[in-house]
């Protein structure tokens, strides 16, 4: 069994990073940690704290990014909701059982150490992400 710990992050297509950055930083005070790029997704992310949850600023690297194509399609905003939990493998296993579609049938890397899978949309009306901290020995 799994459980799920707490709203890890919101994740948030920007067109331009250093806009949005600039933003969070110089509007609203916070500040942004680890800045890098994943190269499977075709995009650049930045973490910003804000209380006990996480904003992640998303902009692609690539026009044909999983993060272009949101923007394409639906403009800047609220890309995914992520949720932590303590082991995903149970996690995708359980929903898969209960009916609910994964992109990701398996976990893969992600940003700032995680292991990460997708829930498809269609299955709960938002893209929702499960996150837990990479298994160290894989």
């Amino acid at each position: 069994m799994f459980k799920c710990i707490c709203v890890d992050h919101v994740g948030i297509a920007c067109k331009d990073l250093d806009a949005a950055k600039k933003f969070y930083t110089e509007v609203l005070g916070l500040s942004c940690t680890g800045e890098e790029t994943v190269e499977e997704q075709k995009a650049k992310t930045v973490f910003v704290p804000c209380g006990e949850t996480l904003l992640e600023l998303l902009a692609a690297t690539a026009p044909d990014s999983p993060i272009a194509r949101y923007i394409d399609k639906n403009g800047q905003g609220i890309q995914h909701l992520a949720i932590r939990v303590d082991d995903i493998d149970a996690v995708i296993a359980e929903v898969q059982k209960k009916g609910a579609v994964m992109i990701d049938k398996e976990p893969r890397g992600g940003a700032g150490g995680m292991d990460i899978a997708f829930v498809h949309p269609k299955s709960v009306g938002i893209l929702l992400e499960f996150c837990a901290p990479h298994k160290k020995g894989l």
